[in-house]
């Protein structure tokens, strides 16, 4: 049996700061820097990790933010600088997993604790205010680059050095990339929608939403 495993580049935690972009005060926690050394992994949160909106950010449902390192090379180009650690106010920077690989109720060991795939990362207007690009956010949902959100499904210890290991495969495929190409970009496919309500590990956020487009 083949053992699928993933390199953690880093873990990153940080809590809100207030800011003032363009005379106005914002409090936001996208602002995160890595962690050296084990932390523990809550069904909320990585410990020293908070949100600044308890509404669109954080809960079980997301309660650890997964970008692709992959990425990376790309977005340097497109913006024309290098870009630091948790560049997209990721938790978990990862080597290796991808939109296209990655299933809404895969689940993974992370050393102590056990994850799951919940729902895709939507990017919003607090990405473009940190890189100070104001399409950055539309750019991220056309690429597809969104990253995407694990629930806790058993708290632990986690370190840096530690291998993401996939335990199973959701059986009914629904992809992340499947799900952003159906919130974004078909977004009345009426099939596509009931796809992805299909899978009961979806989290009640993005249920909600489709559901609402679906009795329009």
């Amino acid at each position: 049996m083949t053992i699928h495993e993933y390199e953690i580049v880093s873990i990153n935690v940080g809590k809100p700061k207030t800011l003032v972009f363009e005379g106005k005060e914002l409090s936001t926690g996208i602002y995160k820097n890595p962690v050296h050394g084990p932390v523990f992994l809550s069904f909320l949160n990585f410990e020293g990790d908070r949100q600044a909106d308890a509404v669109h950010h954080g809960g079980k449902d997301k309660a650890v933010c997964v970008y692709p390192y992959d990425h990376y090379a790309y977005w340097e180009k497109e913006l024309g600088r290098k870009l630091e650690e948790a560049a997209f106010g990721e938790n978990l920077t990862v080597k290796g997993l991808v939109e296209e690989d990655v299933c809404i109720g895969d689940l993974f060991q992370l050393d102590e604790a056990v994850v799951q795939v919940s729902q895709p990362r939507q990017p919003c207007h607090k990405l473009a205010k940190k890189h100070n690009v104001e399409d950055l956010p539309i750019r991220v949902q056309n690429t597809g680059y969104t990253g995407f959100y694990f629930r806790v499904l058993k708290e632990g210890w986690v370190t840096r050095e530690s291998r993401l290991q996939l335990l199973s495969r959701h059986p009914l495929g629904v992809t992340i990339s499947f799900a952003n190409h159906i919130k974004y970009h078909d977004k009345y496919n009426r099939e596509g929608i009931e796809r992805i309500l299909g899978v009961p590990e979806l989290s009640e956020s993005w249920r909600t939403t489709l559901l609402k487009r679906l009795n329009q």
